[in-house]
């Protein structure tokens, strides 16, 4: 049909045209008339493609083998560029994604490309964009999508995880030794100051004994010291209570005729 003078243009499509070779104007969607067997259309796709670029060997700059996989995501802005400027735009961009990948992962750290894929995606999809604007074409987005490495680089980097945390949970484990140390002098020093303290202690951990239906029962070896220190405690007590209560003394005076009165 398009030699025939008709051709219709979808939606999502622009249609670019010849005259004997010569390019002559670009038609939107709709029936385009033509001059028959003088005019031929090429139609060009505006929707966005998805192109998966393959996994390919890379050697980062810490001399580790890596594979690395990614996607692309671009479609045409300009459909005569798309055209005229570049034979096979889909295979060029195919080219050229591979080799960026591989020259700008080739650059960065291990930890970086695995961490930092976010400053890579964005590095890759600026390079790609510079390249592809003169061919109308406009990169959407890139992305890392699978990174593979090496069996022994995998058990190596499972060893260190281990060992960060286990240094993690040692650095716990101090700090709550040493908060309960803390605690415990603070507890101490209270128990020193009243030692009634002490023995409701040991009342409660018999308690705590009890609950669990156990035929035996261990007292503290500070058992007796304990109730030695209450009676003492008791004693103190009664004694301070006796040494603080007023006592009434009578002291007699001689007024007049020998009658005494109570001062």
């Amino acid at each position: 049909m398009p030699n025939l003078g008709v051709a219709i243009v979808r939606q999502y499509q622009r249609g670019v045209v010849f005259r004997f070779g010569k390019l002559r104007n670009v038609r939107n969607p709709g029936i385009r008339f033509m001059i028959p067997f003088a005019d031929r259309m090429w139609k060009v796709s505006l929707r966005t493609v998805t192109m998966p670029i393959p996994s390919q060997q890379v050697i980062t700059r810490d001399n580790v083998s890596i594979g690395v996989a990614a996607v692309a995501y671009f479609r045409r802005v300009d459909p005569v560029k798309s055209i005229v400027e570049i034979e096979d735009v889909s295979s060029a961009i195919d080219q050229i994604a591979q080799t960026t990948v591989r020259n700008v992962v080739g650059r960065s750290l291990l930890d970086q490309v695995l961490t930092d894929t976010e400053t890579l995606n964005t590095q890759i999809k600026d390079i790609l964009d510079g390249l592809t604007q003169q061919w109308g074409i406009y990169v959407l987005l890139v992305e890392l999508k699978d990174i593979e490495l090496p069996a022994a680089m995998q058990r190596a980097m499972a060893r260190q995880a281990e060992a960060e945390r286990e240094k993690r949970a040692k650095i716990i484990a101090a700090e709550g030794e040493a908060l309960s140390a803390n605690r415990l002098a603070e507890a101490a020093d209270v128990i020193s100051d009243h030692p009634i303290a002490l023995q409701l202690r040991n009342l409660q951990i018999l308690a705590e004994i009890a609950a669990e239906k156990n035929s035996t029962i261990v007292f503290p070896a500070q058992f007796l010291e304990s109730v030695r220190a209450l009676t003492r405690f008791v004693e103190g007590e009664a004694g301070k209570r006796a040494a603080s209560a007023p006592e009434l003394r009578t002291r007699r005076e001689p007024v007049g005729s020998g009658s005494s009165v109570p001062v």
